[in-house]
């Protein structure tokens, strides 16, 4: 959630970040709107101060007056004080109101991106900024096969059967399968561990204030499952409860940053996907991933996000993936996102890119909303900075390994996840 104080003292950047995301002038009306509401709430906030003075000055000279004798006049200032807590509950539902109305416009503006953000409509406009200068797969004597084939043949992935058992896009993993999904997840985590993150292990369902808090509501509330009886959410992201660790919390200067990892099924309706970007684990509605979470200081948090840049780069080179990464445009940022990197890794046999990380960098954006904040000594507490990103979604790592390393005779596995395997190869 943006700051109103930086809609009054930076109004430029504001604007300019907005048409960045392709804000029309209409919509920038809304920046209007919040600060005009942000001044009736400090201006009922005032009246509503005065008038409780009065209450307690008034209520201190009635015990005076009464303990003087001066019963009459301790009755007329009772008068008054009655009409001044009118006044009060008046002013009282007012605040009330204004707070309602000026957090329901907050919750419409977006993050502000970063300067280096560019404009842009959507993913055709997002810039590559760093390429495949690799090897590319290579297949002598037969025509390399989709990974939903390949699924079928060396029975790795039953997606009928998840059909049957849940419903499209809940794939079911077996035998080697399995084996290759776990062994990709123990392989993050460790890698994570290593890299000074603490493992954690959250919820799976998240509460309304912390799907509020992290920006999922009320801005993804369609591409979430909702379990309406208890009023919980089936979590899209470790993101979500582990970015609400912290949620209300002061933490010290001195513990920044703060570096969690978490392995967790991740659940998204997906509305509207369909077509053959959907097929096998192009587009599913469960999948598992590994997310790695930071809070920081504002001042370092950029040099932070390049870390992270780094630690997923170093993933995809050890699973010998062909990838490259890209900045997203205004466009294509996410609502909370003030610079996100994407990650895609290429898919051989569908001759395609496919999504496999993001990570951002939040600023106070989220922080703001969970209530983050950190203390120097006796300083005042500061909003701390929340980055996370994908470290990494196993869904498409799993099609592009099998598609990418699949020969005439079976599918070889990454030499760095024998030793998590237990086997070298699938036939």
């Amino acid at each position: 959630m943006l700051h109103v104080n930086i809609m009054r003292d930076d109004r430029a950047r504001v604007e300019e970040g907005l048409r960045k995301r392709n804000f029309s002038e209409d919509q920038l009306a809304l920046v209007d709107r919040v600060i005009q509401l942000d001044d009736v709430r400090k201006a009922t906030q005032t009246g509503l101060d005065e008038h409780l003075s009065k209450v307690n000055k008034y209520s201190k000279e009635i015990g005076a007056l009464f303990k003087n004798g001066q019963k009459d006049k301790a009755n007329v200032m009772r008068e008054l004080v009655a009409s001044e807590k009118d006044h009060i509950k008046m002013l009282e539902g007012r605040a009330k109101e204004v707070e309602v109305e000026l957090k329901e416009a907050l919750f419409l503006l977006p993050n502000i991106p970063h300067h280096s953000v560019a404009k842009g409509d959507g993913d055709d406009d997002n810039e590559v900024v760093q390429d495949w200068d690799g090897a590319w797969p290579t297949f002598e004597g037969f025509a390399a096969e989709p990974h939903w084939e390949l699924a079928s043949r060396y029975n790795l992935i039953d997606f009928k059967l998840g059909v049957k058992i849940t419903g499209s896009g809940f794939p079911l993993f077996r035998g080697k399968g399995a084996q290759l999904e776990r062994a990709l997840i123990n392989f993050f985590l460790d890698e994570a561990r290593l890299a000074g993150y603490e493992e954690v292990a959250p919820p799976l369902l998240v509460n309304e204030d912390s799907a509020t808090a992290t920006g999922q509501l009320p801005d993804k509330e369609g591409q979430m499952y909702h379990t309406e009886l208890d009023n919980l959410y089936l979590i899209p992201t470790a993101e979500v409860p582990v970015t609400n660790i912290f949620r209300d919390e002061i933490v010290d200067f001195d513990e920044l940053p703060i570096k969690l990892t978490a392995y967790t099924p991740c659940f998204r309706r997906e509305a509207g996907s369909y077509g053959a970007d959907v097929k096998g684990l192009n587009r599913v509605h469960q999948f598992d991933k590994v997310e790695i979470v930071q809070f920081a200081l504002p001042s370092t948090s950029y040099e932070i996000l390049q870390e992270m840049v780094e630690h997923v780069k170093s993933l995809l080179l050890k699973l010998e993936l062909p990838f490259r990464i890209l900045r997203l445009c205004g466009g294509d940022l996410g609502f909370t996102s003030a610079l996100t990197f994407d990650f895609e890794v290429y898919s051989a046999a569908q001759e395609k890119w496919l999504e496999v990380s993001s990570v951002s960098n939040f600023e106070s954006f989220q922080s703001n909303r969970l209530k983050v904040r950190y203390r120097k000594g006796k300083e005042k507490p500061q909003l701390v900075h929340t980055l996370n990103g994908s470290a990494l979604a196993l869904a498409r790592i799993v099609a592009a390994i099998l598609e990418n390393n699949q020969t005439a005779k079976g599918i070889n596995i990454p030499e760095v996840l024998h030793k998590y395997t237990g086997f070298t190869e699938i036939s």
